[in-house]
């Protein structure tokens, strides 16, 4: 009897059906897993950046370094030393003294692009920098530093079509991400719980949806749900099945459906559960994962099927065009406080 080969990876496996990024600001991470082939984007938030500043790895430090002399050479004001300033921009400290806001917010935004500049060097396809989460509800602020941040690629030679620039799911954060469409900056609605935030970025033209359905999981099993249910049965699990389908029967495959943030469908107790819903949703547009999941699917060889295709999405929908294909801003507001 022919012994037959073992199956490759969960990883190779799920990159053979879904766009893998690498959800992490550790460049030696990104590296490695970028060498293997099957991690193609990758993914930063401001956590990831505070962090990077505050390890004392030397490469991290030139960051901020530069980060501070880019701010004071634009604006002419000292602001705090590297310690102060990022305790300042992430809370860790006492407020900036009054005038320095402006220079510390130019010196954040900078220090993310140093970053960024660093990651598209070792991907070869999106980086995701995120606007200040402090401009959420402020579609004018939000326009403009994700201006500056583009304007600040764009001038060390990378082109805007490598950067995805990360916008709240808030209404004011895709009404931003509309303007930016059109002006070819690419965006990723990041923080999205709920059905509508996924409908209404669609319609705003956006590139690409963050949705996050282990908070999604989280909230129910904090309001009257499960605390642990079938991976199929997972509201995060179900939530973003049910965009990824919208928007194949809806015609907008022009915007990407990029899960993040995962919870264990059947509880933390058995390591086998880490990989639950991003198991479930295997063959949805794009994934981002930590570097923790990425080294669970590399080591498991057990084969892994494909719950989400285009070719089946469309018909297993069962939403009708919302707003008849434009939903306002009080429809929006509503639809997002009944949802429960």
């Amino acid at each position: 009897m022919a012994v037959s080969a073992p199956p490759e990876s969960q990883l190779a496996q799920l990159a053979g059906m879904t766009t893998i990024s690498i959800d992490t600001g550790d460049l030696s991470v990104i590296e490695d897993f970028a060498s293997t082939g099957l991690i193609t984007d990758a993914t930063t938030n401001p956590l990831f950046v505070a962090q990077a500043g505050t390890s004392g790895d030397p490469r991290y430090i030139a960051f901020v370094d530069k980060a501070i002399a880019y701010a004071e050479e634009r604006r002419g004001k000292r602001p705090p030393g590297a310690t102060g300033l990022l305790r300042g921009l992430f809370g860790g400290g006492a407020a900036p003294v009054a005038g320095d806001e402006e220079v510390l917010e130019l010196a954040m935004d900078r220090l993310a692009v140093e970053l960024g500049l660093e990651i598209v060097n070792l991907v070869p396809g999106y980086v995701s920098t995120e606007v200040d989460i402090r401009a959420s509800f402020d579609t004018k602020e939000s326009l403009r530093r994700a201006r500056r941040i583009i304007a600040m690629y764009e001038a060390a030679g990378v082109p805007r079509s490598r950067v995805l620039i990360k916008l709240a799911g808030t209404w004011e954060g895709i009404k931003a991400c509309e303007e930016l469409e059109k002006e070819g900056i690419t965006c990723n609605i990041t923080l999205i719980f709920g059905f509508i935030q996924a409908v209404a970025a669609a319609q705003a033209g956006a590139r690409l949806i963050s949705p996050f359905p282990g908070r999604i999981k989280d909230w129910h099993s904090a309001n009257g749900g499960e605390a642990t249910y079938p991976p199929e049965a997972d509201p995060g699990v179900v939530c973003v099945s049910r965009m990824y389908e919208y928007y194949k029967k809806h015609g907008h495959e022009g915007t990407i459906c990029m899960p993040a943030s995962w919870r264990p469908s059947r509880g933390t107790s058995d390591p086998k559960f880490i990989l639950d819903e991003p198991s479930a949703l295997a063959g949805v547009d794009r994934m981002t994962l930590p570097p923790p999941m990425l080294e669970m699917l590399a080591a498991t060889r057990a084969p892994l099927p494909r719950n989400l295709a285009p070719e089946t999405a469309a018909a297993s929908c069962k939403d009708e065009a919302v707003a008849g294909g434009q939903i306002g801003e009080s429809e929006f507001r509503l639809a997002m406080n009944a949802d429960v």
